[in-house]
């Protein structure tokens, strides 16, 4: 969700993601993708067949993850600012996925810009989504309007997971990650849209507490919730774990 005005702001060399098997041009200033984007596109089942959406884009780190994660899948990249639609389609391009992966400029809260853009309701069977964490009026923005734009929503949550689950099949997953202190409110966006509930608490080290959380759902299901163990990212010399390492090199996926 990086408001970019073009292209020409990205980073003249791409970074690294999975190891190196994606390469993402991002723009130097605003919100650059990094964990949060690597965990949240881990949770793509390799199996996925239909369409995948990422929502909010951004410059496609999570989309395209999930691309080279589940081979056989349809990834629409869901982004309102044109900025970053247009880095989104350089990297689309940049790394083969021409014909595969689609950008859909669009303001996801509003049906008729998402009507306008081509995507139309329950079609996705996958929706992954890293949603502003900040709700406006509640938390100081950042004074970069970039970072800004993408961290602080102006309707909070629940405006942004009602948008994804209209966008989502039923029977379709949707796999959100935020802030672990924001689970209640999580939980409540989904509460009586989703079921069977995979909570996964994501800490820095063992012993220590969880600062993020991904949440998985199914539409429409009646399933229990499951508090998972928490998947720990460093140890104690605060190198990645061999999990947390094989997930950033594009290896393994979310131990659900």
């Amino acid at each position: 969700m990086s408001p970019l005005r073009s292209a020409e702001h990205a980073s003249p060399e791409p970074d690294g993601f999975l190891g190196g098997k994606l390469r993402l041009r991002q723009t130097p200033r605003g919100h650059r993708a990094g964990t949060d984007a690597v965990l949240l596109a881990a949770a793509t089942p390799a199996a996925t067949r239909g369409l995948a959406l990422d929502v909010g884009a951004g410059t496609g780190a999570v989309g395209l993850g999930a691309a080279l994660l589940a081979p056989k899948a349809s990834i629409g990249l869901v982004e309102i600012d044109p900025g970053a639609c247009a880095l989104a389609r350089d990297n689309i391009a940049a790394n083969g996925f021409a014909g595969r992966v689609e950008v859909y400029e669009a303001d996801v809260l509003d049906p008729a810009s998402r009507r306008a853009a081509g995507l139309a309701n329950e079609r996705a069977e996958l929706v992954l989504t890293n949603p502003p964490y900040l709700t406006k009026g509640r938390a100081r923005a950042s004074p970069d309007a970039a970072k800004a734009l993408a961290h602080v929503s102006a309707g909070g949550l629940r405006p942004w997971v009602r948008a994804c689950l209209a966008l989502l099949a039923p029977g379709g997953t949707l796999v959100m990650i935020h802030r672990a202190d924001a689970l209640t409110e999580c939980l409540e966006s989904v509460a009586g849209r989703l079921g069977g509930l995979a909570i996964l608490p994501i800490a820095a080290r063992a012993g220590e507490t969880a600062t993020r959380i991904v949440l998985r759902g199914v539409k429409g299901s009646k399933a229990p919730l499951a508090l998972l163990p928490p998947l720990v990212l460093h140890g104690p010399d605060g190198k990645f774990t061999p999990l947390a390492e094989a997930i950033h090199r594009g290896e393994a996926r979310l131990p659900w």
